[in-house]
């Protein structure tokens, strides 16, 4: 092994919780960025239940939540300009009722986010290397060895067991490997601006959808301000020099507003591309340097903190010889399938919210009548939810951790959150450890085995809600320390469970705290 376990570089929102994963795990790390701060010109907004499950573990939801904004309400209409337009309040309320225990979008700015984390990661021993670039890097059988380039001239070799590129979409990482990154760049230039109201704020989300023209306009909360993200209209976004002052005349009336002041604007460009491999070697794509796409439905910054969650307990599980190498080939297996699907569905909603055929208009105007209807089921609304919040994501089909079926409930799919009548099941999920979850009685010979192999068991009464959950009574789950299933067991099956962790060369402990942090790291 060699000094440095981890390299990570970038320290978006992706490489900083990638880093959190490890650090809070015990595994040694170095973080790099080149840049001098956090971005200040954000563009990703919404952060998902699936991403404050993930956090809640680390022992932060809640405070996430208080700094950002819970949407309430979104008032979408189609064709402002009067050509056979609709008008429409969606109301969230509880749209994931019984799914999660954040049931609801927030709204929370990509720049307040990562300086959120950013202190979360000093908290827990590391720091942000500041204007450190990548400057080159080759890797063998044992290690990745990287020249990193500092802002004062210096150059510095470091041998590192694992390159992890979190560094956007012009990944310096990805390009060095040669890896292909297929797809295409929307001809369309999109907008991101702060501003202030002259007549106060809404907390509402404003959508507008017409020919060639998409708005969106939330609140944000720590500044008081109003963020805007939209297309700038198509006969300038051919200038070199695009302004808000050039798309005021067309903004305000669209959103109905009058903007005061603006705190800052930027244009950029948009990418619809995944690339070829996840992995290769000892080095690994995370985030935009492995996906881009559509902001459509806010998937994007989740996405990437998807991918750390997934690789940093696997990372760690290997650095600190607790499973085989073998480990980490399921990183790619289980993110590159959904992001490839990901950026095939907002591709499709995209050609929607901005084609200017009959086809594309046709369908806008069903937009309003078609989210009318499907906010008036639970069944419609939950599935709405399950996709935006991404707790729909499972690797059932997908990976070779993912093995069982126990009730309604298989391998590879997310652990089914209920509430039980003295808190939750997700409970248990802050210790970041390997964890086994039974549905009833626990046989005490299997008990007895998942002591002697440093498997702690969080044991829950069937209740109804379990029964809702799909768990089967008497059943058992191997729950990863993401807080997915590898192994559900209809029946407490020690062979089958220990065959499992023979697999993947898996050692368990029980050495977790329940704040989430470890009492012992190697």
């Amino acid at each position: 092994m060699s000094d440095l376990p981890i390299l990570i570089v970038g320290a978006g929102p992706t490489g900083l919780v990638l880093a959190l994963s490890l650090a809070r795990r015990g595994v040694r790390l170095r973080i790099i960025d080149d840049n001098d701060g956090p971005g200040e010109h954000s563009r990703a907004l919404a952060v998902h239940a699936r991403t404050l499950e993930f956090y809640r573990q680390f022992g932060f939801a809640d405070e996430i939540v208080s700094q950002g904004i819970i949407l309430a309400k979104a008032q979408l209409r189609t064709d402002p300009a009067g050509n056979g337009g609709s008008k429409l309040t969606i109301d969230f309320g509880d749209i994931g009722g019984g799914i999660s225990p954040y049931p609801f979008v927030l709204t929370y700015p990509q720049d307040d986010h990562e300086r959120f984390l950013v202190a979360r990661l000093h908290e827990a021993g590391v720091e942000v290397e500041r204007n450190v670039n990548l400057a080159h890097f080759v890797q063998d059988n044992a290690a990745v060895t990287a020249t990193l380039a500092h802002s004062d001239g210096r150059h510095e070799a470091v041998r590192a067991n694992y390159l992890c590129g979190c560094d956007g979409a012009r990944s310096r990482v990805r390009e060095t490997l040669g890896i292909g990154f297929p797809g295409g760049t929307y001809d369309e230039l999109f907008y991101v601006a702060d501003v202030k109201l002259a007549r106060g704020s809404t907390a509402d989300m404003q959508i507008r959808l017409a020919n060639g023209l998409f708005t969106l306009m939330m609140p944000v909360r720590s500044s008081g301000m109003q963020r805007f993200v939209g297309l700038v209209p198509r006969n300038l976004s051919i200038a070199q020099d695009v302004t808000f002052e050039k798309i005021r005349s067309t903004l305000e009336p669209l959103l109905g507003v009058n903007v005061e002041y603006v705190n800052w604007f930027s244009t950029y460009r948009v990418h619809h591309r995944v690339a070829a491999r996840f992995t290769v070697g000892r080095t690994f794509l995370l985030g935009d340097a492995g996906h881009v796409h559509s902001p459509t439905g806010g998937q994007g910054m989740n996405t990437g903190i998807g991918d750390a969650i997934n690789l940093g307990w696997k990372l760690a599980d290997v650095v600190r010889g607790r499973a085989s190498i073998a480990l980490l080939d399921s990183y790619e297996a289980e993110r590159i399938g959904f992001a490839r699907a990901l950026v095939s569905t907002t591709d499709r909603a995209f050609g929607l919210i901005v084609g200017d055929d009959l086809v594309a208009k046709g369908l806008r105007s069903l937009v309003a009548p078609m989210i009318t209807l499907a906010m008036r089921f639970d069944w419609s609304r939950h599935a709405i939810f399950r996709t935006l919040s991404q707790t729909k994501i499972n690797y059932a089909n997908t990976s070779s951790l993912s093995d069982g079926k126990a009730g309604n409930v298989r391998g590879g799919e997310r652990l089914p959150w209920t509430r039980l009548s003295d808190g939750d099941n997700f409970d248990p999920l802050r210790s970041l450890a390997w964890q086994v979850h039974v549905y009833g009685a626990v046989d005490p010979h299997f008990a007895l085995a998942c002591a002697e192999l440093g498997l702690a068991i969080a044991s829950f009464a069937f209740e109804d809600g379990a029964k809702k959950a799909g768990f089967a009574s008497g059943g058992a789950y191997l729950v990863r320390p993401d807080g997915y299933v590898g192994l559900a067991l209809k029946r407490q099956e020690v062979s089958m469970l220990t065959d499992y962790a023979s697999r993947f060369g898996l050692r368990f402990t029980t050495d977790a705290q329940s704040d989430g942090t470890l009492r012992s790291s190697t």
